[in-house]
């Protein structure tokens, strides 16, 4: 096991700057999860600490020890990868031993290895089996598997669940998390899921456009976003956004927008809310409750609007509706049927919302 650091990386491809001088530390042990849309760096972060990607500029240090000269196979780490890359002749066994003979592992420690990884991944089924023999998920597994019997001190994984059926996604997850908690691996984890990332990580990396857009536990995150892309890419789904202005009344701040007027606790927030301020306001579909349909919130503060669509996912459901131009989601709890065209009354959560400045789309929260 190690901690790894990376600082100021840079990834230059000609003229193009793919990852813009970050900088994170990552605990000895940590599952940290780089997440983010395509193109954003997260992949690229991840081959220049395996060794795949050439370092521009910046140190990689894996256990103390400048890593960035280093070879690939003398970095103590280990990669799984999207695609499996499993070779198509060889048994199952056979797959987990290769990479150990070719670096001339003594035969005895071999067998203990890999007596460790097929217990760990429940694999003794499949041992006399070829790739294609076996189902998605069970190559995953052997591909997790090869990686294990390396004992490395980093395991780095590129989108493995990506190739995968929802079902087997989620199986998979289970399985990626109680493996790296039994064996206490550092472990970092690329993926455009937000899903994987809030149910895998201890800390969460979201990247945009080549930087750090903000790290921290995924409760973290989900709570206090320091902007409207985090907020908007970390929970599913999204987060509602209502363009308004600050408004003030006495010594009590509001915000105005959507045809809602939401008192402000000017604690929450940053000193300096100026009236006629433009921003940006943010409701979770779980602060805007159906009335009848969870607890209603102390503020009062309640909206009525028609229903255009309705996801109905069994325990609860999500209501999408409009009010005049302005469009957002809520979600329902004991769900029941909702015709389309059906208005309703919601209630307001005036004190979960979240304030971001309209020009720089930064939060306004208090605590930064």
């Amino acid at each position: 096991m190690a901690e790894v650091r990376v600082k100021e990386l840079v990834k230059v491809y000609g003229r193009q700057l793919a990852v813009r001088g970050i900088d994170l530390d990552i605990p000895d042990g940590a599952f940290v999860v780089l997440v983010g849309p395509s193109g954003c760096g997260k992949s690229t972060t991840l081959r220049m600490i395996a060794g795949l990607e050439t370092i521009s500029h910046g140190d990689l240090l894996i256990g103390g020890k400048r890593a960035n000269d280093l070879p690939s196979r003398d970095r103590g780490v280990a990669m799984v990868f999207q695609t499996y890359a499993l070779y198509p002749h060889l048994t199952v066994r056979d797959n987990l031993a290769f990479s150990l003979k070719l670096a001339k592992v003594d035969p005895a420690d071999i067998e203990r290895r890999i007596d460790s990884a097929i217990a760990a991944l429940e694999l003794q089924p499949y041992l006399d089996r070829r790739p294609s023999e076996l189902s998605g998920g069970q190559r995953q597994r052997v591909a997790m598997g090869r990686a294990i019997v390396r004992e490395p001190d980093v395991f780095l994984f590129d989108e493995p669940l990506s190739n995968l059926d929802a079902k087997l996604r989620n199986q998979m997850r289970v399985e990626i998390k109680k493996l790296q908690h039994r064996l206490g691996v550092t472990t970092i984890y690329v993926t455009h899921d937000q899903i994987e990332a809030m149910t895998l990580a201890d800390i969460i990396v979201v990247m945009k456009d080549g930087e750090i857009a903000q790290k921290g536990t995924p409760l973290e995150l989900f709570e206090n976003p320091d902007s409207v892309f985090v907020a908007s890419f970390i929970g599913t789904p999204q987060m509602n956004f209502f363009d308004g202005v600050i408004e003030r009344d006495g010594d009590t701040f509001f915000f105005v927008g959507a045809d809602m007027r939401i008192p402000l606790d000017e604690g929450r927030f940053q000193g300096g809310l100026q009236p006629g301020q433009p921003v940006v306001g943010g409701l979770r579909p779980e602060d805007i409750i159906p009335e009848g349909h969870g607890m209603q919130p102390s503020d009062g503060i309640s909206v009525t609007a028609e229903i255009t669509l309705t996801e109905l996912l069994g325990n609860e459901s999500l209501l999408f509706a409009r009010r005049g131009e302005t469009e957002f989601v809520a979600r329902m709890q004991q769900p029941r049927m909702v015709a389309d065209g059906e208005r309703m009354t919601f209630h307001i959560a005036g004190a979960r919302l979240h304030l971001f400045d309209a020009e720089t789309e930064l939060s306004l929260r208090a605590a930064r």
